[in-house]
């Protein structure tokens, strides 16, 4: 075996919400964590934060990152900037992950690697200014206000159905396609005030000052006002490196994992918007944390069962605590030790004692 650059006990790749959750977590339960992320994402295209409790609005995505990022340093996680190009298994049943400049070794991985958007041909308005990806995150800015949805196929035709929920004025923009959606779907659209426009988009008009979108020009030449809205061409879901290692997808392309993001390879997780549900922040926290805390049963040294007591006897106190020195001595200068941080001197201080003198 090749020489490998560092050792973790868990390696997540791909630092979104929920491999930044379920790293802090990792690291905050006493695991050698590592996160590997080579930047970019969708989280990080968020101009501003919506629907994330604690989080303010003015919040953009880059930050909301960074801020994750240095939390999970602060508990002793180690970053890693870089593209993970391979994971495979080892003969010991570890993982060995492969960059362009590194390689590491980890008990368990994570695949936090989510999806890329299928774009619709331009011309578009600019992201965040009048084009959208969450229909439940933004859909609140375009309350009475005209919106356009762009496709033409069945997840198009129902997110204009619901965004009648907030505005009067929805536009279905199949841009010169032939429609995909089903006759009952059909019947269901005739049924909604919505506007099917077929012809192309020609041009798109910008507010001079703040930059929002505010009208599309289509090739028949007529001009519709819009304040934003969303395309809906579907996901690319980044799962080459779990089907590498033998990950079951489901049908619609995703990695599917049970309630606590376990694979169907053992020590492989996976988390956040590869695997199935609803692509927003706060589930992917969630995903995270629940990832997080079953790795750590699944990692952690005690307590022993009987079967490990009955063949290697009880554990001793030398044998306590099981998180590593270099862990143990980051927690204990932390901010949120109990009691406030104490210094290296206080920690360390019970093991420098000399042995007591018997005579």
């Amino acid at each position: 075996m090749s020489s490998v650059d560092d050792e973790y006990e868990i390696a997540v790749v791909g630092g979104g919400p929920a491999g930044l959750t379920t790293a802090l977590y990792g690291a905050r339960l006493g695991h050698e964590t590592a996160l590997i992320d080579r930047g970019g994402g969708r989280a990080a295209m968020m101009a501003d934060t919506h629907n994330v409790i604690g989080v303010t609005e003015d919040v953009s995505g880059n930050e909301f990152l960074a801020t994750g990022r240095e939390q999970v340093e602060s508990y002793g996680g180690t970053f890693e900037r870089g593209f993970v190009t391979d994971v495979t298994e080892t003969e010991d049943g570890r993982f060995r992950l492969t960059t362009s400049d590194a390689e590491f070794l980890a008990d368990r991985v994570v695949l936090a690697t989510g999806f890329s958007d299928e774009r619709p041909d331009p011309p578009l308005p600019r992201n965040a200014r009048g084009l959208h990806w969450c229909l439940h995150c933004d859909a609140y800015m375009f309350v009475d206000e005209p919106v356009y949805v762009m496709g033409h196929g069945e997840a198009a035709a129902h997110v204009a159905m619901i965004m009648l929920n907030l505005t009067d004025d929805v536009d279905l923009l199949t841009r010169g396609a032939e429609p995909t959606w089903s006759e009952e779907t059909a019947a269901r659209l005739e049924a909604h005030p919505v506007d099917i426009v077929h012809e192309d988009v020609a041009g798109v008009e910008n507010d001079s000052d703040s930059g929002w979108l505010e009208a599309m020009e289509f090739e028949d030449g007529t001009r519709r006002e819009y304040r934003g809205g969303f395309p809906m061409y579907g996901s690319d879901y980044n799962t080459a490196l779990a089907e590498g290692l033998g990950c079951d997808l489901t049908e619609g392309g995703e990695i599917d994992v049970d309630d606590h993001g376990r694979t169907s390879v053992d020590g492989v997780y996976a988390v956040g918007d590869v695997t199935p549900g609803h692509n927003q922040v706060p589930v992917a926290l969630g995903q995270g944390a629940k990832a997080g805390i079953a790795l750590h049963k699944d990692l952690r040294e005690f307590p022993r069962s009987t079967e490990e007591i009955a063949r290697d006897g009880p554990v001793s106190e030398e044998d306590v605590p099981a998180i590593s020195p270099e862990l143990l001595a980051t927690a204990v200068a932390h901010e949120g030790h109990a009691g406030g941080p104490r210094t290296d001197a206080s920690a360390d201080s019970e093991a420098e004692q000399p042995a007591a003198d018997d005579d």
